[in-house]
């Protein structure tokens, strides 16, 4: 558990990360009230340079399991699996977080949750409501900061992090029209 440590994107925007230990146990936990109690609310999957997968489910699914080192999400027609334990130090995960990025496209900020295995390869982006998207993702003429909560209660919840870094949670932080 840790304050935030931020990093420069490529496209010149900001990210700041706040960690907590990678144990399968709290993963699992994790997994299982995002993808059983909030189901509705994120989008998630891999989220890499060159590729970004939004999935946004429509029912919830159908089983979240533990099971032989495996985190499984099954929604009926399709599941995935997550790695969050075992020998193999390159599969399992070596680092999450929460995280709060400036953007300097789409939207200026975002806000979410990421894995990374052993090999530094992201395993899984899940994004939580956006201030300035509604829930059709469609950009709101103002923020509404309510729509952080969630984000606030699971990053406090998980990492002891109360800190916002880019967002005050009463501004519009949005570059000003040149």
């Amino acid at each position: 558990m840790g304050s935030a440590k931020a990093e420069r994107l490529p496209d010149g925007g900001e990210i700041a990360y706040s960690e907590f230990e990678p144990r399968a146990e709290v993963l699992a936990d994790f997994f299982r009230e995002i993808f059983t109690e909030h189901w509705r609310e994120i989008t998630f999957g891999p989220c890499i340079e060159g590729a970004v997968y939004e999935i946004k489910l429509t029912a919830p699914p159908e089983a979240v399991t533990f099971k032989d080192h495996y985190l499984t999400v099954d929604t009926g027609s399709w599941h995935c699996h997550l790695c969050l334990s075992g020998n193999l130090p390159e599969r399992r995960p070596s680092r999450a977080a929460f995280f709060e990025s400036k953007n300097r496209t789409c939207v200026p900020l975002s806000f979410g949750f990421r894995m990374w295995n052993g090999a530094g390869e992201q395993m899984i982006t899940i994004f939580f409501p956006n201030p300035y998207l509604g829930d059709d993702s469609r950009t709101l003429a103002k923020p509404d900061w309510t729509r952080l909560t969630l984000w606030k209660a699971m990053k406090a919840k998980y990492t002891g992090d109360h800190t916002l870094c880019f967002a005050s949670g009463s501004e519009d932080t949005r570059p000003s029209a040149s």
